[in-house]
């Protein structure tokens, strides 16, 4: 519906919004099952016992962020194969496409394990989730261009992973390449990913305490 709202306002940039689309997809299939999957576990116990077993800490984690970034690679694939056939958009540059959806659905799938991690219900965990999806889908270049935007707003794009996620897309999908800017954008989706991982592993160690 969003997709339709500005496609109305602008019907000649229908492939604009491809990138942004591929990329918000990512971020809700990623969240959204781990918000289900681990507050799940966390409420019938299972989590509990996978604890017990003789794994770390760090390879729970990961193998649930591993869960959620497979879920959401399927449903960013199923957008990519959406505005392809729809948005009349093609893929430039597919290696840096594939690269840039497995950052994607790993950073933010490791986002919604601090999230599941940090409450209890099922219901909590995607309210919670919506606090830091909903202004990512406006503030990030999904709909309208970082650069377009107020310079105290830009900033506050800068800090957020999506904004780097659709500018990946963007090159991949549209062009042209910027090597400075991939270069950023890679670092900066490897460094949510290891941040939001060592968050995640701190709150399900602290749960145990």
């Amino acid at each position: 519906m969003l997709a339709l709202a500005f496609s109305l306002r602008n019907p000649g940039g229908l492939a604009d919004l491809a990138p942004g689309l591929v990329a918000m997809a990512a971020l809700f299939g990623t969240t959204s099952m781990e918000a289900i999957v681990i507050t799940f576990e966390k409420r019938v116990g299972a989590l509990e016992r996978l604890i017990l077993a003789p794994v770390s800490l760090t390879a729970i984690v990961v193998g649930k962020v591993l869960g959620g970034a497979v879920f959401g690679l399927v449903i960013a694939g199923v957008m990519t194969g959406i505005a392809l056939a729809f948005l009349s958009t093609t893929i430039l540059h597919p290696l840096l496409l594939v690269i840039g959806l497995l950052l994607t659905v790993m950073a933010h799938s490791a986002l919604g394990a601090v999230v599941a991690l940090s409450v209890r219900e099922v219901f909590e965990a995607q309210t919670l989730s919506n606090f830091f999806r909903f202004p990512m889908v406006f503030l990030c270049g999904v709909f309208l261009p970082v650069d377009a935007m107020p310079a105290p707003l830009q900033v506050v794009a800068h800090l957020l992973p999506l904004t780097y996620a659709v500018d990946v897309f963007r090159q991949a999908l549209l062009g042209p390449l910027h090597a400075p800017l991939l270069f950023r954008d890679v670092a900066a989706l490897t460094a949510f990913l290891i941040v939001f991982l060592l968050v995640a592993i701190r709150f399900l160690k602290n749960s145990l305490d």
